[in-house]
C-alpha cells in the first residue's frame, strides 16, 4: 500500500509541508509506504486545451498528453493507493501550482458524457489540506469556503471519496516586525501557533491514519 503527498507550496518546511508529513506519518503507522512530492521542484503548466485526453480513440485517451515534469507524477497517481494534496490559500484559492496540477489530474478522468463520469476505474480515497492566515470567520465571510467545496466534490467525484482539512490563522512569518502585515497581531500569532497547530497536526496524522484504513478496504 503506498500513499502520495503532494505539496502545493512553495515552502518545504512551514505550514504546508508539516501537515502533509504529519499525515504521511500517520499513514505509516497503518503500514503504507508514503512519498512526499513538491511541485514547485517541477517545471510544468496547467492543461493547454489540446484535448487529447479526450480524442476518440486516441492514443492518449484518459490521459494528459503533455510532455513536462508533471507527466511521470500523473502517471505515479495512477498506482497508488490514496492521495493527500495540500497548499496554502492564495486569494482564496490554492496555489497556481496546485492549481494547474488539479487541472492536469483531474480533465483527462472527466468523461464528457451525461453523468460527467471518471475514467479512472477504481476507488481511491482522497484528502486536501489547506493552510491559511485567514481566521475561519474571515474565510466564511469572504467566500473563500467555495472553492475548498467545489475541489472536495470534484475529487470525489473523480476518485470515489475525499476529505478536506482546514487550519486557520496560521503564523505566516519568521519574525512579523520585519513585513508590513499591521492587520494581524504578531503576539496573538505566536500564541495561536502554539496551542493550535499541534492540534493542526495531530488532526493531520489522523487524516493519514484513516486514509490508509480505507485504502486498505477499497
Amino acid at each position: 500500500m503506498k500513499v502520495l503527498a503532494v505539496n502545493g507550496s512553495p515552502r518545504k518546511t512551514w505550514n504546508t509541508a508539516t501537515l502533509l508529513e504529519k499525515a504521511l506519518e500517520g499513514a505509516a503507522s497503518q503500514g503504507a509506504e508514503t512519498e512526499l512530492v513538491h511541485l514547485y521542484d517541477l517545471r510544468y503548466t496547467g492543461c493547454v486545451s489540446c484535448f487529447a485526453c479526450k480524442l476518440r480513440g486516441g492514443a492518449s485517451y484518459g490521459r494528459c498528453a503533455v510532455q513536462d515534469d508533471l507527466k511521470p507524477l500523473l502517471a505515479e497517481v495512477e498506482g497508488v493507493d490514496a492521495l493527500i494534496l495540500g497548499s496554502p490559500n492564495y486569494l482564496g484559492m490554492p496555489t497556481g501550482m496546485m492549481k494547474s496540477f488539479l487541472e492536469r489530474l483531474i480533465f483527462p478522468y472527466l468523461v464528457y458524457d451525461a453523468d460527467a463520469s471518471s475514467l479512472f476505474g477504481r476507488k481511491m480515497p482522497t484528502a486536501f489540506i489547506y493552510t491559511m492566515g485567514l481566521t475561519e470567520q474571515w474565510m466564511k465571510q469572504r467566500g473563500h469556503d467555495q472553492p475548498v467545496m467545489l475541489v472536495e466534490f470534484v475529487l470525489k467525484r473523480m476518485f470515489g471519496s475525499a476529505e478536506s482539512l482546514l487550519a486557520h490563522d496560521m503564523y505566516q512569518f519568521d519574525d512579523y516586525s520585519k513585513y508590513v502585515a499591521t492587520r494581524f497581531d504578531a503576539v496573538a500569532k505566536a500564541k495561536r501557533r502554539e496551542e493550535q497547530f499541534p492540534v493542526d497536526c495531530r488532526k493531520s496524522f489522523e487524516l493519514g491514519e484513516r486514509l490508509a484504513r480505507r485504502a486498505v478496504g477499497s
